[in-house]
């Protein structure tokens, strides 16, 4: 059994508040010069410097670099700790996991947490945006995830709990995300010169830019389901064989049926190294107060799909 821990039944009803269910669907989505540079740009520099600087060092840099951020900063530290505060642990592991969090190129700490509340607020309620649900074709999704952002016509607030919104480290590090890629740069560059940084840069940024909108489009179109959330304009999907590469997040249909749990990877064969390296860290001492499905409060719009089944053709029979 893990530990007790005191906290609000749903972070996420203590972060937004409207009144207007209708606030997550009027809007439009707009061209944002900056992020699509920004993801543009480091794709165009992993294409010319990366292809004229080939090392196989390089590409173990690549490979090694981006696996440890998106294991242990975006799972553990963004998704898992900041976001979901699944487990707790010393205030210096914390910000070590947040800020290889902040190396993946996806946005700071609370501008990172500001999109994911937005996104699982607008996705419980009966109708949300399609850019909110993923819910337009292939490359239009791709398109809008990767270039634009959503600008609605009367958002609800949101209001992040003052243990995050008032924390210094993270504020710096939301000022500064794109430039916190300077220094590893510069490690990579005395290190192996530019093939380390194209390679441990530039490539890392735009794999996990690019494979963190892939995994949220199938993870919200296509896949299999344990779980229904009744009542949800959007469901959850998991997605099969890609749970190394993903580091568990690929279970989402399972995610969002307990969205509280630091375990993802519920049913066997349901590979989750996230979980994996949580455990051994709990093991340690490093980690406690670990929050699992039996932890949380019941949801009654939760409903077990192989079980609502069965109950549907024995009442047939």
């Amino acid at each position: 059994m893990s530990a007790p821990y005191e906290q609000p039944a749903s972070l996420l009803q203590h972060r937004i508040q409207s009144n207007d269910c209708d606030s997550v669907v009027r809007g439009s989505v707009r061209y944002a010069p900056l992020k699509s540079l920004w993801f543009n740009g480091m794709a165009f520099a992993t294409l010319i410097g990366g292809v004229a600087t080939f090392t196989w060092s390089g590409l173990f840099i690549f490979l090694a670099s981006t696996g440890a951020v998106l294991l242990l900063g975006h799972s553990l530290g963004s998704h898992r700790k900041l976001i979901h505060d699944s487990f707790q642990c010393p205030k210096w592991l914390e910000y070590t996991l947040v800020y290889l969090g902040v190396q993946v190129g996806l946005a700071g700490p609370l501008g990172l947490l500001r999109q994911h509340d937005l996104r699982d607020y607008a996705q419980r309620l009966p109708d949300c945006h399609d850019y909110l649900r993923h819910g337009r074709s292939f490359l239009v999704d791709g398109w809008w995830q990767l270039n634009c952002d959503l600008q609605l016509a009367n958002p609800p607030a949101l209001r992040l709990e003052a243990r995050i919104a008032n924390n210094r480290f993270y504020q710096f590090l939301d000022r500064t995300w794109m430039a916190q890629q300077l220094p590893v740069a510069a490690m990579f560059y005395l290190c192996g010169g530019w093939s380390f940084v194209f390679w441990g840069v530039c490539a890392r940024v735009t794999v996990c830019v690019l494979g963190h909108w892939l995994i949220g489009y199938f993870a919200h179109n296509h896949g299999p389901m344990h779980f229904e959330v009744r009542g949800a304009a959007v469901q959850g999907r998991n997605i099969p064989f890609t749970s190394l590469l993903t580091m568990g997040e690929c279970w989402h249909n399972n995610h969002h049926a307990y969205p509280g749990s630091a375990r993802l990877g519920l049913q066997p064969g349901e590979w989750d190294p996230g979980w994996w390296v949580l455990s051994l860290l709990r093991r340690v001492g490093l980690v406690h107060s670990v929050r699992l499905p039996e932890d949380l409060p019941s949801r009654p719009e939760l409903v077990r799909l192989d079980q609502a089944s069965a109950a549907g053709q024995a009442v047939r029979a």
